[in-house]
């Protein structure tokens, strides 16, 4: 579906599009059925000269037919819906081994934080940059988002991941990419005058092009 979705850029991708696809035909289906339904009595039941108009409380088979169904749909999407929340976002949905990068949003940037060499966050080696998430491909990656000033919510389209960020919170959300390229990350959420404007740029490298990258950065951030 690629030439009316974005790219398919994260293991979340593909059951993302299966549910927004499987949605958009129930609802496209639902659609027709009303207004062709519309056009229908539009056209059988018009005003004519020889025919005289009488009021009819409904009918109850009609009604609970039409109520049912719309119904056990919305359960069965529910259920579905559920399934995937619990797997993207749910409380302990988060790998063991996931690799932390903490994300400061603020107006209007977003501060990105590495972990050094040691690969946890919050010790000395940690380094800063302004605008620029990388990542590996095929690991899992673990965002830790913060706000300095108002809500902000960090999206990335290619990845099927959005989440906000919240100030006074630390939020956790997560992704494996797949496919190395360059990609954006934007905020979807209005943030102010400035909100067009804070976007960055998603790198997503090979394993070992990562690894040279992070050594590079590092010693960089250090001198």
């Amino acid at each position: 579906m690629r030439w009316w979705l974005p790219l398919e850029g994260s293991t979340f991708a593909g059951e993302v599009d299966g549910l927004f696809l499987a949605i958009l035909i129930i609802t496209g289906i639902a659609f027709v059925v009303v207004e062709l339904g519309l056009v229908w009595f539009v056209i059988r039941y018009r005003a004519r000269p020889d025919r005289k108009a009488y009021y009819t409380h409904g009918n109850t088979r009609a009604e609970v037919i039409w109520t049912a169904i719309p119904a056990v749909t919305m359960v069965a999407l529910g259920l579905v819906s559920n399934h995937y929340w619990v797997q993207i976002k749910g409380r302990h949905s988060v790998p063991p081994d996931a690799y932390p990068i903490a994300i400061h949003a603020k107006q209007f940037e977003w501060q990105v934080t590495y972990p050094g060499p040691d690969g946890k966050l919050g010790t000395a080696d940690d380094f800063t940059i302004r605008n620029q998430l990388h990542v590996p491909a095929g690991r899992p990656v673990e965002v830790h988002l913060s706000s300095e000033d108002v809500i902000h919510s960090f999206f990335v389209p290619v990845f099927r991941v959005k989440q906000d960020a919240v100030p006074g919170m630390d939020i956790r959300a997560w992704f494996v990419a797949t496919v190395p390229g360059t990609y954006e990350l934007g905020c979807a959420e209005l943030c102010g005058l400035g909100h067009y404007r804070m976007r960055a740029q998603v790198f997503v490298h090979t394993p070992a092009d990562y690894d040279a990258w992070l050594t590079q950065a590092a010693q960089e951030a250090s001198q």
